[in-house]
C-alpha cells in the first residue's frame, strides 16, 4: 500500500507575527509555540552554529505518531535569520520536542494526519450535560428546550466547522484579523507567521498519486514532457530552463509541485521524499539512541515565496537569500524518548532531540 501524503498548504496569516498559539497549532513563521516551559533546551539549540545568533521558526508542525501512541510531538524547524548564514546548512536545525511516557489520552479524535485534535468543538456546552447528568432526572424535570437549543448550537459548530475544515485550494494565505497574546521576548527573531490547513496529494483524475501504476503513468507524461516547451507554475508563475535534457528526477518533482503550487511542506512519516536532485547524503543515526534515522517531512520552495512576498518591517529577516528547492527531514525511526526520564511508565516529561535536515539546492542559481 503506497504512503499517504499530506500537503501543508497556506490558511490565514497571523494578525501578528509574534502572536501566541498552542503547541497543537501547525504553522509557518512567527514563534514557537513550546509545549512546556522546561524542556531541557540547550541554549546551543536555539543558536547558530555559524555566527551565533538567535535562531528563528520557519515551521512548527504538530506530528503525533499513532502507531508508536505518541500523541505530544512537535517537530519546530529553525534558521539564523542573517542572510550571510541563512542559505548555508549549517544555519539549519530541527528539533523534535515529544512528551514521553504512559499518559492518559485527551478527549477528541484524529484528523487524517493520526494527530490528536483535542476537546470537540461540537460538544454540548458542559454546564448543560452537567444539569442533565442528575440521577435524580426524571421527564417532568428534563428541560427539552434547553436541550433542543443545544443541539442545535452543536450542529451549526458542526456545521461550521466542516465548512472551514473543508480541503480548498488556496493560493495564498488570507488576512485574519483575531487579535491574540504575543509573546513577551521582543529579542526573539521572527519571521512571517500564517497557520497551515492539509489536504491529501492526489493524482488528479487518477486517484492517489502514489499507487505504483500511476508511478508508471506519472514517469510516462516525465518523459513526454522533455518534448514539450517550457512548463510554468499556474499559480506562482516560476519560470524553469526548458524541459527538454532535464534531469528525470527533477522533472518528477517539478510535476508535482506544479499539481500543486502552493505546498509549504510534504508529510508522510516514513514514507519517502520527493528528489529535487538525485544526490542526497546518509541520514545517519539517532544521536539518543543509535537507530536508524527516516524521512518525515520536507518543507518546499512555495513557503519560502510566501515568506518572502510578505517580509516588510514587522519580520527581522526576507527568505530572499534562500536558494534552496526542498528541505528533507529525517528523524529517529523509533521517536525515542528524548527526556531524562527515559519514558518510563507513569511518566510525562518533555524532551528534545535534535534531528536531520538536508538541502537540496537550485542549482542554476
Amino acid at each position: 500500500m503506497a504512503e499517504e501524503v499530506h500537503l501543508g498548504l497556506p490558511g490565514p496569516w497571523a494578525a501578528d507575527y509574534r502572536e501566541k498559539a498552542d503547541h497543537y497549532t501547525t504553522k509557518i513563521g512567527g514563534v514557537p509555540d513550546w509545549p512546556a516551559g522546561d524542556m531541557g533546551i540547550k541554549p546551543e539549540m536555539l543558536q547558530c552554529s555559524l555566527c551565533g545568533a538567535k535562531l528563528c521558526l520557519v515551521a512548527q508542525v504538530y506530528a503525533p505518531v499513532v502507531k508508536l501512541n505518541i500523541e505530544e510531538r512537535v517537530i519546530y524547524v529553525l534558521v539564523c535569520p542573517t542572510p550571510e548564514c541563512g542559505p548555508k546548512s549549517q544555519s539549519w536545525k530541527v528539533l523534535r520536542v515529544q512528551r514521553c511516557g504512559n499518559v492518559e489520552k485527551t478527549e477528541g479524535g484524529n484528523d487524517e494526519l493520526g494527530q490528536a485534535t483535542g476537546p470537540s468543538s461540537t460538544s454540548v456546552p458542559e454546564e448543560q450535560i452537567d444539569k442533565n447528568k442528575s440521577p435524580d432526572i426524571n421527564d417532568d424535570d428534563f428541560d427539552l428546550d434547553a436541550l433542543a437549543e443545544a443541539l442545535e448550537q452543536a450542529a451549526t459548530l458542526a456545521s461550521n466547522s466542516k465548512k472551514k475544515n473543508k480541503s480548498k485550494r488556496a493560493s495564498a494565505p488570507i488576512k485574519r484579523p483575531v487579535l491574540k497574546e504575543k509573546t513577551d521576548d521582543l529579542s526573539i527573531p521572527v519571521l512571517p507567521c500564517f497557520y497551515i490547513y492539509y489536504d491529501k496529494e492526489q493524482y488528479r483524475g487518477k486517484g492517489t498519486m502514489g499507487s505504483s501504476s500511476n508511478e508508471l503513468v506519472l514517469d510516462k507524461e516525465i518523459t513526454d514532457t522533455t518534448n514539450d516547451e517550457e512548463e510554468k507554475w499556474e499559480g506562482e508563475k516560476y519560470e524553469y530552463d526548458k524541459a527538454i535534457g532535464a534531469d528525470r528526477t527533477f522533472l518528477k518533482f517539478k510535476k508535482r509541485l506544479d499539481a500543486y503550487p502552493e505546498q509549504c511542506f510534504r508529510y508522510s512519516y516514513g514514507g519517502k521524499p520527493l528528489l529535487a536532485a538525485t544526490k542526497l547524503q546518509d541520514a545517519g543515526t539517532c544521536r539518543l539512541c543509535g537507530s536508524s534515522r527516516q524521512y518525515e517531512l520536507q518543507l518546499m520552495s512555495p513557503l519560502s515565496y510566501f515568506l518572502h512576498e510578505a517580509s516588510d518591517d514587522c519580520s527581522n529577516y526576507a527568505a530572499s537569500s534562500w536558494t534552496w528547492l526542498t528541505l528533507i527531514i529525517y528523524t529517529c525511526s523509533k521517536s525515542c524518548c528524548p527526556s531524562s526520564c527515559g519514558g518510563k511508565p507513569c511518566s510525562c516529561c518533555w524532551g528534545v532531540a535534535e534531528e536531520e535536515i538536508m538541502i537540496q539546492e537550485d542549482e542554476a542559481v
